[in-house]
């Protein structure tokens, strides 16, 4: 449990679209725009969770049609959110800072929600994790049991370190949302999330 443990941190730590995603929320929109997207990515990944542990996962990176299928409009999502991210950083300049955090909050919660999900459910690299890596730390007996108790752990892993992730991008946030500050998060994260997905969409299953 504890190796599963490190290992599930390590991967989580390591700079994907979840965290791009999360970081351009956060700054937009202070910290319950940020949190809100890790819940949306939470849900994502319980959906890869739920399949995995069903063995659909499996079933869908054993076609190479359905594969490429998900690949394609995954790679497609974080390619329109990377444009977005980079228009949105030629406006960024010309904003209130002051006046940039709890409208946004308010106005598009459901948004922020969807940024989250979508960026993870619509990842087949998600699936091949869980498929991949999951069954490595489960036993040949009692499998299902077991399989729900790593992915909690994984679960609880996720939301305690993008937790801490977002509450250190608030208390930032008074140098981190000046304008040209933030211009220059937003074009980076913008462009990380079209890398994201260009890797992507070179993936195999």
């Amino acid at each position: 449990m504890l190796t599963f443990a490190a290992a599930s941190l390590v991967l989580i730590m390591i700079p994907g679209p979840d965290q791009a995603l999360i970081t351009r929320n956060a700054l937009a929109g202070g910290r319950r725009a940020g949190l809100l997207t890790m819940v949306g990515g939470m849900l994502g990944l319980s959906v890869h969770v739920g399949a995995a542990v069903l063995g659909i996962s499996a079933l869908l990176l054993a076609s190479a049609t359905a594969f490429a299928v998900l690949k394609v409009v995954g790679a497609a999502y974080l390619v329109w959110m990377g444009i977005a991210t980079l228009r949105g950083a030629r406006h960024t300049m010309k904003e209130d800072a002051q006046g940039d955090g709890a409208g946004d909050q308010e106005a598009h919660g459901g948004r922020h929600l969807r940024h989250g999900f979508l960026s993870n459910a619509l990842n087949p690299k998600v699936a091949l994790f869980f498929v991949t890596f999951l069954p490595q730390f489960l036993p040949t007996h009692g499998v299902l049991p077991k399989a729900l108790l790593l992915s909690l752990v994984f679960a609880v892993i996720y939301v305690l370190w993008f937790s801490t992730y977002v509450f250190t991008v608030d208390r930032l946030g008074t140098w981190l949302r000046r304008p040209r500050v933030r211009a220059r998060i937003e074009q980076v994260t913008g462009l990380l999330l079209i890398g994201f997905a260009a890797r992507l969409a070179f993936q195999s299953p």
